[in-house]
């Protein structure tokens, strides 16, 4: 597969930018059943290895994955399961979670320049610069005109990074209010799960369409050539972590990696 076969994942300013009109079902270019999503995913580990360690030895290129989504959409279960067998030399996580007294004595954008990657590396965002534009802005952290301006500093720090060689690709794990309670409940009901939940939860839950309002407007202003975004519907977990598989898969068979050459004739060395 290539990158351009997903396109109609992409979100633009014509495409799957309302949330409430996109399935968050699998959709009909996924398996049927879990048991052949998972025989397939198995396979796309052992390609991603693969690629994973040219990605690393080639170095041409740096790699970075956004997941963004509503609480229970499954950002680490899809880092879990996507990237499960690469060589964790050459791929990173960055959680960015509450911003410490020092990160807020910065730029908002200071911490995040920190953990982008390097060449040969991917990095993997579990929530990332966005919360600055939409917890930010649905909690009111700040007035309207400081995150506002927000949409531009973002569109201006992705494009320096896609200048020198990121490429990006942006996914909204996208799930229905109906399947985020049910795993709410999940968490409450499930005694090795209780330490997922949090009071917190249930006060973003309330802001559901206040999220939604925040999303679609993130979609419509950075959604971008250099730094697409991706709605990956997750109300299953096996179709969500098959899609994003397939995604990741594709964006590294379209770099034609290679092996470097070297600088001398291995037929005639010898090794005594």
């Amino acid at each position: 597969m290539k990158l351009s076969d997903f396109d109609a994942y992409r979100i633009t300013k014509t495409q799957n930018n309302e949330i409430s009109k996109v399935s968050s079902d699998p959709w009909k270019d996924l398996p049927s059943s879990k048991s052949e999503a998972r025989k397939e995913l198995s396979a796309l580990h052992l390609r991603l290895t693969e690629l994973q360690q040219r990605f690393f030895v080639d170095r041409r290129k740096k790699l970075l994955f956004v997941l963004q989504g509503m609480d229970t959409s499954g950002k680490n279960g899809t880092i879990r399961h996507v990237f499960r067998g690469v060589n964790p030399q050459g791929v990173h996580v960055a959680s960015f979670e509450k911003p410490s007294t020092r990160e807020l004595a910065h730029d908002y954008l200071w911490r995040v320049h920190k953990r982008t990657p390097a060449k040969g590396e991917i990095m993997i965002f579990d929530r990332s610069h966005y919360e600055d534009v939409l917890a930010v802005r649905v909690n009111k952290l700040k007035p309207q005109s400081v995150w506002s301006k927000r949409y531009r500093h973002i569109n201006d720090f992705e494009q320096l990074l896609a200048d020198e060689d990121t490429v990006i690709l942006k996914f909204f794990l996208h799930i229905d209010r109906d399947t985020q309670k049910q795993r709410l409940q999940e968490r409450l009901d499930t005694p090795a799960k209780n330490w997922k939940f949090d009071q917190s939860d249930l006060v973003a839950r309330s802001k559901w369409q206040e999220y939604v309002a925040a999303y679609e407007e993130v979609f419509d202003k950075t959604s971008t050539p250099h730094a697409p975004w991706y709605i990956i519907p997750a109300n299953k977990k096996w179709a969500r972590n098959l899609l994003v598989a397939r995604i990741v898969v594709s964006c590294l068979e379209d770099m034609r990696l290679s092996y470097p050459q070297v600088d001398y004739d291995p037929s005639k060395i010898i090794i005594d």
